[in-house]
């Protein structure tokens, strides 16, 4: 309850010397929240979607016997325990899984194009339309669905739609079968023409969302005085908390909090990888953590972050690249990322790259109790959104892009019912269920890539 009967815009910021902070949803906000919540509540909604490429051990005809991704049972009464996906049980009334579905526009249809799947796969997974192969500049693919939702409702916010991934780019040499690397580099593509650059420095996207510092010189100064950003904004704090009452306070002590905790995080990484000490990844940015999943809990993290100042509602989140013989320690699997997924449907293999499966899952849960941690109104951060997580690729070791991985999370406002497991009947392409995503989102739209009709999420 706004107890000082002072009212602050929505869209208030902190300002410092080169910083600029946006502030949380504050109950001193509530004359401007009421406004906006007269509009359309998908205006209110945020959306991110991740990809991880090389498919999943449960498209193989041995995982699908032994439900090594989707679970036996359709419908709301599913059972994770023999899955990929035990970390989601404590959040299955956030979960749809999606199964059964294919992503035909990643198959190569002329001969030329054979081999290439891993190379024209990342442009597929979020535009669901055929890459036009070419080394050259005239690249094709389509717009893709964090763009299409971010045209739509991006221009509300400070930053449209941002574009973050976790493993390289601009790899010299590593696209092949005559595709370019633009397709291989990004899942965000503003139009069939236009992928979009995507970050995989946590401090650039730090300073991205805060506005710090108007130069990459400036920033690069502030970062050697070896200043926090909230040492540049303490007038401006001490004056907005003297107009709060004590719930505002708190909030806004809460996500200082956590901007000064991510923060410092970055500092950390940035000082071991500038000390000279060996590094696992020497050819990443200075800000770029060795560990993964330290990499993608901070990616996590900053996301959670805009989300909660509304400074985005969009993220395009790319987990991984395709053919990346990166190795997870944590898995017990000694094979690299990429060997892992061609398997030649060895049994004891199979198991071994559902185990990199299930490691990954696994790291979902830090961002959904983020998310649900993180109020938004009257609800929290997880009931607005919706989250996609999923791979165009199905069974890695043949390339083939049948019964591809595909998890929705979240529930859209209200949009989206949760807790069930849809087997889509033979054949159904997963643009159905991206299509029907769109509408969730509150996007008026009848078709997507090569969808038949929008699937029915809350059967």
């Amino acid at each position: 309850m706004n107890l000082t009967k002072k009212h602050i815009a929505r869209r208030a910021v902190l300002k410092g010397l080169g910083v600029t902070m946006a502030l949380p949803l504050l109950d001193a906000m509530t004359p401007a929240a009421a406004a906006f919540a007269d509009t359309p509540q998908a205006k209110r909604l945020r959306l991110v979607a991740m990809e991880m490429v090389h498919g999943a051990a449960g498209s193989t005809a041995f995982g699908l016997k032994k439900n090594l991704w989707s679970p036996a049972d359709a419908g709301p009464g599913f059972d994770l325990s023999p899955t990929s996906l035990t970390a989601l049980q404590p959040y299955r009334d956030y979960l749809t899984i999606v199964s059964n579905t294919d992503v035909h526009n990643a198959e190569a249809f002329t001969p030329p194009e054979i081999g290439g799947d891993h190379f024209r796969s990342a442009a597929v997974f979020l535009t669901q339309a055929h890459p036009h192969q070419t080394q050259g500049s005239d690249i094709q693919a389509g717009t893709s669905l964090d763009q299409i939702f971010a045209k739509r409702f991006g221009q509300e916010t400070p930053i449209p739609s941002m574009q973050i991934c976790i493993e390289n780019i601009d790899q010299s040499g590593g696209c092949f079968y005559g595709y370019s690397c633009a397709y291989t580099d990004s899942i965000s593509w503003a139009s069939p023409s236009e992928p979009l650059p995507m970050v995989r420095d946590p401090r650039a996207v730090f300073d991205q969302l805060f506005g710090v510092g108007v130069t990459p010189e400036a920033r690069a100064r502030r970062r050697r005085r070896d200043r926090s950003i909230l040492d540049w904004v303490t007038e401006s704090v001490n004056d907005l908390k003297a107009t709060l009452g004590p719930a505002d306070r708190a909030r806004l002590g809460d996500y200082l909090d956590d901007v000064r905790e991510i923060e410092r995080r970055i500092q950390k990484v940035e000082a071991f990888n500038a000390s000279g000490e060996a590094r696992e990844l020497p050819a990443a940015p200075v800000g770029v953590p060795d560990s993964y999943e330290e990499h993608v809990k901070l990616m996590f993290d900053l996301q959670a972050l805009a989300f909660a100042a509304d400074i985005t509602r969009a993220f395009a989140f790319k987990l991984s690249r395709d053919v990346s013989n990166r190795v997870f320690p944590e898995t017990g699997v000694t094979t690299g990322f990429h060997i892992a997924s061609h398997h030649n449907d060895r049994e004891d293999r199979i198991l071994d790259f559902a185990k990199i499966n299930k490691y990954h899952v696994s790291l979902l849960p830090y961002f959904l109790e983020k998310l649900k941690n993180t109020p938004d109104g009257g609800s929290n951060l997880l009931e607005s959104s919706l989250l996609v997580y999923g791979s165009p690729m199905g069974n890695p070791n043949v390339h083939n892009h049948k019964r591809c991985p595909l998890l929705l999370f979240g529930h859209a406002g209200g949009q989206l019912k949760g807790g069930l497991h849809l087997k889509a009947p033979d054949g159904t392409p997963m643009a159905n269920a991206m299509l029907a995503a769109l509408q969730k989102l509150g996007v008026e739209r009848s078709s997507f890539g090569d969808s038949t009709g929008a699937m029915e999420l809350n059967e």
